[in-house]
């Protein structure tokens, strides 16, 4: 199998010429995308190293650590890359553990192996307080907006996926920036891929993110709110219609209903100065109760189907009709 190992570049000319010696064998080609470097690091890579597996690809301008992930995937494919890996180059991520993701695919059990840093107490131990509070939260939301209930840390930039799976993917939506982690997670799950954590540490050494927390909060949070429409219209109304969808439809009826009905009558008994009976409280809980079990029992059966068939395997398959019908 081919693999290739993509490198985003933007400021971390210090510390890519160590990263690359670590880079094992197993790799055919080192993918480097200079994302509009101020210090050219992609270049002073080249420059500098003798590795002859390393291809640069350049931007003119910054695009985003998106952009530049999706350029090297491009390359990837036009190096007839089977598997193709991606790793930050600022040497938080060590490219020791590469064989570890690789091993699932090559086995045919997932479609892409990511990493995760919340495995273990001891995969956590090196991870700031600020970063694990965060980043716990951002998983539970991802595993909403990209239906993977089962995979944590979603902005974990350690992974690698099947060439295959990756011409399945419309490329020109991923998100160009921050997001893209999460944003892939979600394209993955819309053509059905499987995939698996790995666990793994990172080295924090005080590096400074270009991440603002305040303006991405915000930006996150309704880019996760997007795609879990998305997704639920997509999995539940346009490719199926079963029981789930159902319940999303009854139950949301009822919430929404009872909620309604409450609060108005909780509003005109109050400006009366009086207490609504027994029966019109019923009248406003149970469609509520209702409503609400209905919705978590959707959530279980979308948690239920969750990916378990690795869609490379599936394209394989394809293939060799293909080509049985072409002889």
């Amino acid at each position: 199998m081919t693999i290739c190992l993509v490198l985003p570049c933007y400021q971390t000319r210090e510390s890519i010429l160590p990263l690359l010696e670590k880079v094992g064998l197993e790799i055919d080609w080192v993918i480097l995308v200079d994302d509009g470097c101020p210090e050219k690091t992609g270049v002073y890579a080249i420059d500098n190293s003798s590795d002859s597996r390393l291809v640069l690809v350049e931007h003119g301008e910054n695009r985003g650590v998106g952009a530049a992930v999706v350029s090297g995937f491009r390359k990837a494919i036009e190096l007839h890359a089977d598997i193709i890996v991606r790793i930050d180059s600022d040497g938080q991520m060590d490219p020791s553990l590469i064989p570890q993701f690789i091993q699932p695919l090559r086995g045919g059990l997932a479609d892409f192996a990511k990493g995760n840093r919340f495995w273990s107490p001891e995969t956590m131990s090196g991870m700031p307080a600020i970063r694990l509070i965060g980043n716990v939260i951002l998983s539970f939301i991802s595993k909403v907006s990209s239906g993977y209930w089962s995979l944590m840390d979603p902005n974990n930039g350690f992974f690698a996926i099947h060439a295959a799976v990756v011409r399945k993917l419309d490329l020109k939506k991923l998100d160009n920036r921050y997001f893209f982690e999460s944003d892939l997670l979600f394209r993955l799950n819309t053509v059905k891929a499987v995939g698996i954590d790995i666990p793994m540490y990172s080295v924090y050494q005080g590096e400074k993110s270009n991440l603002n927390p305040a303006k991405s909060s915000i930006e996150f949070l309704v880019k996760h709110i997007r795609n879990i429409v998305k997704r639920v219209v997509y999995n539940y109304f346009v490719r199926d219609f079963n029981a789930a969808s159902l319940q999303m439809v009854i139950g949301l009826f009822l919430l929404c209903s009872g909620t309604t009905y409450g609060c108005v009558n909780w509003a005109y008994f109050s400006s009366h100065g009086t207490y609504a009976s027994s029966g019109t409280v019923m009248l406003a809980a149970l469609p509520i109760l209702l409503g609400f079990q209905l919705l978590l029992s959707a959530l279980q059966q979308d948690i239920n189907s969750e990916p378990k068939i690795p869609l490379h395997k599936l394209i394989s398959v394809d293939y060799e009709k293909n080509d049985s019908m072409t002889e």
